[in-house]
Order: structure tokens, then sequence, then C-alpha cells
């Protein structure tokens, strides 16, 4: 091991002493002196762990638990049998009227906030409102909305009638949002007409209009210009099982439609307990901000920081706009304390030269999270510059499972470039080749022990085929996350991004099938290779003569329409040919790999190339970039 990093940050002595994580390993008396201690125990016996996270945070449901884990395998471990809960009861439980639940602000609409009372009366409001139109247990709410608390009420009144909630940001293109959407066959579509972003109006009637055609399920569609009457109608909370299905979000492979995974009520409840508690140590008094759109797992997270004593702040609306200073601005109006944003954002901010402290009054802050992709060193060290001392928590997890698998505790110090930690209850190990854990050595990011908020099911995955594909189809019984890991000696973590091909763009995942859909769809082009390389997305395409601006400029326009804005390639390069398998499978994780410095030797066998030219070319190409292997 090489020398360590610098210390950033090492947590105050008043915080340790306050935070809601030492007051749970107290509560313990287990004798656990550090961090390490707890997680260690906590990956260990899983049963006492998570029956311990029920017990601390009085989780209510019709009768205790027979048990905490029955059925262990992955996938199929059985949570906390004979439950029945409710999310939304928890999130409304013990909250003061006056108190403030959500600020919000953004393009649409002026900045403003809403307390318990209001909140529950709009939740109440749509709750009536869903329930008049026929929608009960098990049926499906598909969400085309932007970020506004209108849509956080929606999920609540949803979760609250035991109805299973699904959304999409309103800058997704109608074919993306009907890929998933018409997967779960919904009963009601609440929507918006149009949105605002970067200072422009954006007219979506015509995908509502695509939408209601293409989704025969639909029985009503509620436009937000036109929502639900109120009502006097008191809010009421349907308890179901503890794996009845909370929410459907939606990630993509490299093939294929995108997976509709199933999350169900009571794994969500408990892993959101958990992690916004204990790692986010969200307390009376904090405002939780993070920036995001419905269509990314961060907003599901942030509507579950409703579960702690916490308000949450909401943005809807282009970060960018008029400036990158804007989310700061946000930060000061609101007296956010915990400011959560995306690794390009900070890295956006680092490169433009935005102070954020400049005429600006951010003592309220007192932690700054990161997530999307992996944080540079160096956008560490600007985050220390300019907002330190404050506690800066990179994070990793996914939608997989709505939450970090690696992240923040405010029991440990901050080192440069890296994650602090391993969550509680969450077995990470880094695997080498040989399916061995290793520390100290990049490796594939596995999970070893089953954890709550492992999705119940892919939705229309009637034997649990593709299930098993994604995650357990190169170690039987572990969870492989398609991320790379370095595990350190002192417990934190270093992530390398993806081990495999899936596009991920400000969180948000989009398979690579998807954007080769959009891409071929234009007359000129033939062939193409999409990549995501530490947040650079270039799309390599043959084309029928030259690649013309015009060509160029269709191409971004055509993937801007069918997928989202965010998935418009950085750089568009022609090629001669696309680099394929003997069986024709496109080159995407080997052509990856040397992009980002691995030995082209390691990264392909020649031998199975059914065109190994045109990986000489991206050898070449890696090379004029900068790979270093050949130095």
């Amino acid at each position: 091991m090489t020398g360590e990093p610098r210390i950033l940050w090492t947590p105050p002595e008043a915080l340790v002493e306050s935070c809601t994580m030492t007051r749970f390993m107290r509560w313990l008396e287990l004798g656990f002196e550090d961090y390490d201690e707890l997680w260690q125990w906590s990956v260990s016996d899983l049963e006492a762990f998570w029956g311990a996270i029920w017990h601390y945070f009085g989780v209510v449901g019709d009768a205790p638990p027979l048990r905490v884990l029955g059925a262990r395998e992955m996938p199929g471990a059985e949570w906390f049998a004979g439950v029945n809960l409710s999310y939304a009861e928890h999130v409304f439980r013990g909250k003061d009227d006056d108190r403030v639940a959500i600020c919000f602000d953004g393009e649409s609409r002026a900045s403003g906030q809403w307390t318990w009372a209001e909140l529950r009366a709009q939740t109440a409001r749509v709750r009536a409102g869903l329930a008049a139109r026929g929608v009960g247990r098990g049926d499906r709410v598909a969400a085309y909305l932007p970020n506004l608390p209108e849509t956080i009420a929606a999920f609540l009144a949803t979760a609250s009638l035991g109805a299973i909630w699904s959304s999409c940001s309103p800058d997704f293109g109608a074919r993306a949002v009907v890929d998933r959407f018409a997967q779960i066959e919904p009963k009601v579509l609440l929507a918006v007409e149009s949105y605002r972003y970067g200072g422009k109006a954006f007219d979506r009637s015509d995908v509502v209009a695509t939408l209601q055609a293409q989704m025969p399920s639909l029985e009503h569609t509620v436009l937000l210009s036109d929502w639900f009457d109120e009502t006097d109608e008191p809010l009421a909370f349907d308890r179901v099982p503890f794996d009845h299905p909370l929410w459907v979000l939606y990630s993509s492979g490299t093939t294929g439609l995108p997976k509709a995974i199933v999350h169900g009520q009571g794994g969500i409840l408990l892993e959101h307990l958990k992690h916004l508690h204990l790692h986010l140590d969200a307390q009376e008094g904090d405002r939780v901000f993070w920036f995001t759109t419905t269509g990314w797992m961060m907003w599901n997270f942030l509507a579950g920081v409703l579960l702690t004593p916490a308000a949450i702040v909401t943005f809807d609306g282009d970060p960018g706009h008029p400036d990158l200073g804007r989310l700061w601005d946000l930060a000061e109006q609101t007296r956010t304390t915990v400011f959560g944003t995306s690794a390009a954002y900070l890295h956006g901010c680092m490169k433009a030269g935005v102070v954020p402290g400049e005429g600006r009054d951010l003592s309220a802050l007192k932690a700054v999270g990161s997530t999307g992709s992996p944080l540079s060193p160096e956008g560490f060290e600007w985050v220390d510059e300019q907002l330190g001392p404050v506690w800066l928590f990179s994070t990793s997890g996914g939608t997989d499972v709505c939450t970090a698998f690696v992240g923040g505790t405010p029991l440990k110090p901050v080192w440069l470039g890296e994650l602090q930690a391993r969550a509680l209850g969450c077995r990470v190990e880094a695997f080498d080749e040989d399916g061995t854990s290793v520390v100290e050595q990049v490796g594939e990011l596995v999970i070893t022990e089953p954890m709550p908020s492992m999705p119940l099911c892919f939705w229309g995955d009637e034997d649990g085929s593709r299930y098993r594909e994604a995650y357990f189809e190169d170690y039987p019984g572990v969870w492989r996350h398609g991320d790379w890991i370095r595990i350190t000696e002192r417990g934190t973590a270093v992530i390398s991004g993806r081990s495999d091909s899936t596009i991920n763009r400000g969180g948000v995942r989009m398979g690579t099938a998807e954007i080769y859909r959009a891409a071929l769809a234009v007359d000129a082009v033939t062939d193409a290779l999409v990549l995501d390389v530490e947040d650079w997305m270039p799309l390599f395409v043959v084309v029928d003569g030259e690649l013309t601006d015009d060509v160029v400029a269709e191409l971004r326009a055509r993937i801007r329409l069918d997928c989202s804005p965010r998935h418009v390639p950085d750089d568009i390069v022609q090629v001669a040919e696309v680099p394929r398998t003997l069986s024709g499978k496109v080159l995407e994780v080997p052509v990856k790999k040397i992009l980002m410095g691995a030995d082209p030797e390691q990264a392909a066998s020649r031998d199975s190339l059914a065109n190994p030219e045109a990986f000489d070319w991206f050898v070449e190409y890696a090379i004029k970039r900068g790979a270093s292997w050949r130095s």
C-alpha cells in the first residue's frame, strides 16, 4: 500500500456526541467503540442488526414480526414475515402541523414552503381523488411530473392506498417514458403539459397524448393544471404486507427494455430509516437538499428524508441557469444544512470558477453530499477549499436498492478522494477475477449478504430469470452491482465507475440499447458504439459518406428527443467499423477499459473478435488521448 491520503475533515466532538449514530450505538449496549466495530456486527448478525433498527425507530404494524430474516438466500431472502405496515404512515407519524416539511423553488413557480399540515392536506386531497378513480391496493400510478411538492404528496397518497408509484421526469422523451411505464400497465397517469428549464418553456402535450395512446391500461389522466379537488376526508393509511410493492424504479442494462425494479414498502422503510437517520444524520432543524429530477432514485431517497425530523428542499429547473451559482443561492435562501448534488455539478462549479461563499451566507451548511458518479480528488479539494471545514460525504449506491452501499458516516474522518465507509447492514466486498475478496485492489463491487431493500422482483419477470441474470449470473448467491471498487485497509472505499457498459449520466442510468435505437433512427447512421468513460460520453458512429454537421445535429436532436437531454453525447466521432465479437456483440466494455488506460492485451482477446482491425483503431485512439500503457 502506498502512503495514506491526507485527511480533509475530522468529525468534531460535538457532532460525534450529538449524532443519531452515537445514540444508536449506546442504545445497543454492546460495547462498540467505533464505526468499524459497529459495521462488522451489522453485517455479521443481520437478524440482530435489522431487528435493532426496527425497535430503535419504533416501526409500527398490525402485529410484531414473526421473525426478522427467514430464508436468507439471494435472491429470495424473506424479511419480517407476518408484518403489515405503511411507509406513508411512518412519514407523517409524530409530525407537528406547524413545522416546515418542504421548502421548494425552481423555474416553474415562485419559492415557498409547505408545513406538515399542508402536506397532510395535499396528500389527503390526492388520496381521495385517486380512490374516487378506483385506485386501490396493487394498482399502478404513473407520474410524468417535475420535482414539485405536489409530486411528493402524490407519491405519499399512492403509498397510503397500497397502490404502486412510478415516476419519470418531463425531460424524458415519449419513447423512453413508454418503454418504462407501459411495462407496469398503470391505471392513472399524472402529468404536466409543459415544464420550464434553462429559462425556456417546453410543451409536453404531444408526449402526454402519446403516453395515453400507447398505454391502453390507462383509465384516467390527471393534469397538474387540473389537479384533484380539495377534500375534507382525513388522511388514512392502508397497511400492507412488508413485501408489498411501494414503487417501481427503472435502471437500464445493455439490452432490451429498461429493468422495472420493484421495491417493497417494508424493505425501503427499514433501509431509509437506517440510512437517513444514521448515515445522513438528518435531525430536528435540518434542511436537506439534493438536486434531482423525478426520474432518478435520488428523488425517492430525498422523499425518504421526510421519515426523519428534518425538512427537505426541492428544486425544479436548470441548476446552471442563469449560472452555476443557482443552487448555492438556493442553499442560502433556504438555510440548507445538508447540500446534496452530483459530482458532475461540483466538477462544473470547479471548472467554471464558482465561489459558493462569495456574497452568500452559507453558515447553516454543515455537510455536502455527492453522488451520481465518482468525485475526483480535485473535487474533494475544491469543496474543502471553498466550504471547509465541512463534512463531505461522497456516496455510491444505486437505483437497484434505492440507497447507498458506501458513503458517509458522522463517526469517521474524510480522506481525500475516498468514500468514508461501507454502509451499515451492507456487506460490500471487492471481488477479483477469481471471485476472491480483496483489499487495496480494484475489483467488482459485490454484496455477499441480503439487504431488505433489494428488489422484490422485476415487473413482468415471471420466472425471475432476468433478475438473476442482472445481479447473480457471475457469482451465484452473490450480488454483482456493476461498479469497480477498491476497499482500503482503513475501511474506506474508492469507486472507479461502472464495470459494465450502462450509461450513467447525472445518476440516471440508460441502457446502450436505448441510445443505439435513437442513433440508428438517423438515416445516415449504420452502426454505433456509445460509452460512459469517467463523466465523458462519446458516441462512435459508422455513417454513409462523411459525418457532416447536419448528421451530428440530427443525432443530438434524436437522442435528446427519444432518450433525454442528459444522454446527448459529449462527442460524436466517425469510425469505419464498430468492433464486435465473433457472436456479433458490440465490444463496449473492452473499448471502455482501454480508454480508461487498461492494457489492450488484457482488455480483449483478439481471437474472439470478428474484426480486430476495428479494435486496433480504438487502441490508437486511446493512445492519442493519452493512454499510458505504451509510454
